[in-house]
């Protein structure tokens, strides 16, 4: 299980929809939905909010919304909300699809700074809804902190996959600086005590 402390724009398609599907794993096994999965160490930084699946659920809103930003819709429905709080509805087909499979249509999110908010950079990668009609999670404004080390061994991380799979997504790596999803606040230290190196 791979959750990125990336932002979701420098993963290739590859990546992005792994990322989904992971998180999807990682909000079954915090909704006891699964009983696979419980103690990997990924989970624990979710683990520690207040509010896990509110925590996920931003997480996997910011994907969503990097998913739409190169025109693809992941199911949106599938994010959960600790009880209490409002769903986001979303009316997009099944995760990985199209959303202008016939015109082609892709685009690329602009790289957000470490802890910028969609609302700042206007470019909805941020852990706003993932449709106009839903209500943004609770924690979405909170941060959880990651160490620069961590997101620096998470970069060597990606840029070793892309060049094993998406060469053109290697070079666009190389000049690219690592940024954090906007869930995560960069903080000094090294690798996270959670990561398997």
């Amino acid at each position: 299980m791979r959750i990125w402390s990336l932002h979701p724009s420098h993963l290739d398609r590859m990546g992005l929809v792994a990322c989904w599907r992971e998180t999807l794993l990682a909000q079954a096994v915090l909704a006891g939905r699964t009983k696979g999965y419980r103690n990997h160490p990924q989970l624990d930084r979710f683990r520690a909010q207040p509010e896990p699946l509110d925590a996920v659920g931003a997480y996997l809103s910011a994907v969503a919304n990097e998913a739409r930003a190169r025109g693809y819709r992941f199911d949106a429905s599938r994010i959960l909300r600790a009880p209490g709080t409002a769903a986001v509805a979303d009316d997009s087909p099944a995760a990985g699809t199209p959303a202008g499979a016939a015109q082609g249509a892709v685009t690329r999110a602009r790289v957000a700074d470490p802890g910028e908010s969609a609302h700042a950079s206007g470019d909805g990668a941020g852990a706003a809804p993932v449709s106009g009609r839903g209500a943004s999670h609770p924690s979405a404004a909170a941060t959880i902190p990651v160490t620069r080390g961590q997101l620096d061994f998470e970069w060597a991380h990606l840029g070793r996959k892309l060049r094993e799979r998406s060469p053109e997504q290697a070079v666009r790596w190389e000049a690219e600086t690592p940024t954090a999803h906007p869930l995560f606040r960069v903080v000094p230290g090294d690798i996270e005590s959670w990561e398997r190196p």
